[in-house]
């Protein structure tokens, strides 16, 4: 489905008034398709045994904050024991954007996955989805910061020299690419969108190689998705220099489909806290080795207030935003690529 068609089913279903059935007590920030009537923040699983889901296939997706096939490799040995732990076929879903990504959960295509920072709430008011885990170890849940990035011989050494230069953000709904910088930003001497025209790249790896190619003259990306590009080999840590870094954020989350039988989201769940990550998933995610529990309540707080202190909100209108943004970005950078063919 193209993103235009799957952002017009999308709108018309969040739309619509709430299920007839539902006398609910709380939404919160939800849609009017869910329910929190305990206030906390995420949706309840549903009341009424025909909305619930025991699908034969597991559909599992990775945030797409680099190329989608990089992590269907990468998380291969997990999905083979997750289809083996539950007794279910499992496979991965490539999703090109992070709207596609919050789509595709809401429209029941997809049943957990990993999801970005920033889009993680979206997934949690509108698309029903329950955050649960972040990798880590046994210490706690992995965390990233905001970095600048410039490259290494940039004339730009503060916040300050970013005025009146190009710098790309990743996408609308990013912490670190976007929001982070909007509430951050402006504290240290250069406000995005007054001070120089927010450019968006479509991707913290994009964001990343356009500084290298001179694109653009400096970005913010998650730390984690620079660290991993330089391990790759996919960049040299002496091409770049940081300007500036964050305190840090809990990197990207596990959501699973609210509306999930109880007994299947139960079997789930335990199969992810058991897992241990081999070595080759261990190098891929900077040493984390396991599925680290964690609640959208508290451990989103932080990344609530940051969204909160840079105006955005995680609601449909912000979502068609967001999809426009993201879409327009993408024709962007695929012009450029031909360009560079």
């Amino acid at each position: 489905m193209k993103l235009q068609s799957m952002l017009a089913v999308m709108l018309v279903s969040l739309s619509g008034t709430a299920l007839a059935q539902d006398a609910c007590p709380n939404r919160g920030d939800l849609d009017a398709s869910f329910c929190d009537a305990n206030k906390d923040l995420v949706a309840d699983t549903p009341t009424d045994p025909k909305r619930l889901k025991n699908p034969s296939v597991i559909v599992f997706t990775y945030t797409p904050v680099e190329d989608p096939a990089v992590y269907e490799r990468t998380f291969k040995p997990f999905t083979d024991y997750l289809g083996q732990c539950t007794n279910k076929r499992v496979v991965f879903f490539q999703v090109q954007s992070n709207a596609a990504q919050v789509e595709a959960m809401r429209s029941g295509r997809l049943h957990v996955g990993g999801f970005s920072t920033g889009p993680t709430a979206f997934a949690v008011n509108l698309a029903g989805g329950v955050p649960f885990a972040v990798k880590g170890d046994a210490k706690g849940y992995q965390a990233y910061n905001l970095i600048v990035v410039v490259k290494a011989d940039s004339p730009i050494k503060t916040m300050a020299d970013l005025k009146d230069k190009k710098v790309a953000h990743t996408s609308p709904s990013s912490n670190s690419g976007n929001l982070a910088p909007r509430a951050l930003f402006p504290k240290l001497g250069v406000s995005p969108d007054k001070d120089y025209k927010v450019l968006y790249s479509g991707g913290h790896d994009r964001s990343v190689l356009g500084v290298r190619t001179g694109d653009y003259d400096a970005a913010p990306v998650a730390s984690d998705v620079f660290e991993r590009m330089v391990n790759r080999g996919t960049v040299k840590e002496s091409e770049f220099r940081i300007v500036w870094r964050s305190d840090p954020f809990p990197t990207s989350s596990f959501v699973y489909a609210h509306d999930l039988e109880p007994k299947l989201r139960d079997t789930m769940l335990k199969c992810f806290y058991d897992y241990r990550f081999p070595a080759e998933m261990q190098k891929s995610f900077d040493g984390a080795d396991r599925f680290v529990p964690i609640t959208y309540q508290k451990d989103w707080a932080a990344v609530r207030e940051v969204a909160a202190g840079s105006g955005e909100s995680f609601g449909a209108a912000a979502f068609k935003t967001l999809t426009e943004r993201e879409e327009a970005a993408r024709k962007k950078a695929a012009e450029k690529a031909a360009e560079k063919k």
